[in-house]
């Protein structure tokens, strides 16, 4: 019965960290993700000292595990955001796209581009493709999403703003995904 009890909460927490998730994308709300981490770095935590509790029922372990999926591709947004706010103390002026602005250096006046756009979808990518080939056994797959992105972005990276910005986010957003990941197998192994 405690064991049902402790699952039960567990997957709550996996649930509200999602719904906090969601409300974090927004801009100007990204802090909020800080709690959401803390169902994460439980069950990781759990599983590195011991394997996870078996879950009495498997539709438990399932529902969390789609829970922490649909965290670790939403919630790595608003961590990096953060992540990236710490980094740069903001200093770091933001572009309407999400992008960062940079001095045009091909213009004869003082302009400025935004680069580095739709970093948020492809961030939503890169943690789905992640978490999808690690939970698929392909975990080779990580070193190609790595390469497709770093390559993808070579030629937005002549800026030390853009390059800064561009490891620290992509960094966050792949160790994000990385323990969502972790927390994902630990949960699927808790299955009898």
């Amino acid at each position: 019965m405690v064991l049902l009890v402790v699952w039960i909460v567990a997957v709550v927490l996996v649930w509200a960290a999602v719904a906090i998730a969601f409300f974090a994308v927004r801009p100007g709300r990204h802090w909020l993700i800080v709690p959401a981490t803390v169902p994460v770095a439980a069950i990781v935590i759990a599983g590195m000292l011991g394997p996870v509790a078996t879950a009495p029922h498997p539709a438990l372990a399932l529902v969390a595990g789609l829970g922490l999926t649909v965290l670790g591709v939403v919630g790595g947004s608003p961590i990096v955001s953060v992540l990236l706010g710490v980094a740069t103390r903001g200093s770091v002026p933001l572009g309407s796209h999400g992008g960062i602005l940079v001095r045009d250096v091909r213009s004869p006046a003082p302009a400025q581009r935004e680069i580095l756009r739709g970093g948020t979808t492809i961030g939503y990518l890169e943690r789905f493709a992640l978490i999808g080939s690690v939970v698929a056994g392909q975990p080779g797959a990580v070193a190609v999403i790595v390469a497709v992105k770093g390559l993808g972005r070579y030629s937005e990276l002549e800026n030390e703003l853009a390059r800064e910005r561009f490891i620290i986010g992509s960094l966050a957003s792949l160790t994000w995904a990385g323990l969502c990941t972790a927390a994902i197998v630990m949960t699927a192994a808790a299955v009898s």
